[in-house]
């Protein structure tokens, strides 16, 4: 009840700085209100400064994969299944990543190109998604620092309350450098959802949130990758 009060409160208080969010439903605003412990006054900050940025970064509504061209080529980028609770799966394979095809301004479509695409996949009712970040064979010419705060950045500001999990496998013992440059950068509600899987651990860790028959075959399951 104190959400749905609070969620009314903030659709007042957002219609009346900027009429275009009368479009957006209760669920999202919700979403912004959660990510800032129910503060109307942040969150309705928080969501006003998605809509300017929304309505500048895609004026069409949407990215399409014409303004993506060399990210999809990369072919790192994978969604099948659905975990225990419904939320779709996706799969990055981050020794397919490579800083200089396409830049960093094509890599912020392409993080958002794939965000709605996972958000266009959920079912009815469900508000989350869950990622596997594999990163067997990751090596330095993989290493975009940048990229990965742009991303996590879009993920935090632009779509909060989605992730329900993130998991990170095959991660070699280098990427922890990287890690730790990228981890002041990430707040303290997402840092929960993200889990480091050891090797001996991966199928069993894996299988506590998601059925073998919804698991990505490369991870003992029954689905082979999609790309996304």
């Amino acid at each position: 009840m104190e959400e749905m009060s609070r969620t009314r409160r903030m659709r007042a208080f957002v219609e009346g700085k900027d009429p275009s969010s009368k479009v957006v439903d209760d669920l999202m605003l919700r979403r912004f209100l959660r990510a800032r412990d129910l503060d109307v006054e942040q969150a309705s900050a928080m969501f006003l400064k998605y809509l300017k940025w929304r309505q500048a970064f895609a004026p069409n509504g949407s990215i399409s994969a014409s303004e993506v061209p060399n990210q999809i080529a990369q072919n790192k980028m994978f969604l099948q299944g659905s975990d225990k609770k419904g939320c779709p799966i996706a799969v990055v394979l981050g020794a397919r990543h490579f800083q200089d095809k396409g830049g960093l301004e094509e890599f912020k479509r392409y993080v958002v190109y794939c965000f709605d695409k996972m958000c266009a996949r959920m079912p009815s009712g469900q508000e989350k998604f869950v990622f596997i970040g594999d990163l067997e064979g990751w090596g330095y010419s993989n290493s975009d620092i940048r990229a990965y705060i742009a991303a996590l950045s879009i993920l935090q500001d632009y779509y909060p309350e989605r992730l329900r999990k993130m998991f990170i496998v095959h991660a070699p013992f280098v990427f922890m450098t990287i890690w730790k440059l990228v981890c002041p950068f990430i707040d303290s509600n997402t840092k929960k959802k993200i889990v480091f899987v050891e090797n001996k651990m991966l199928k069993l860790t894996l299988l506590e949130e998601i059925d073998e028959s919804q698991l990505p075959e490369i991870y003992g399951g029954k689905l082979p990758l999609v790309p996304i």
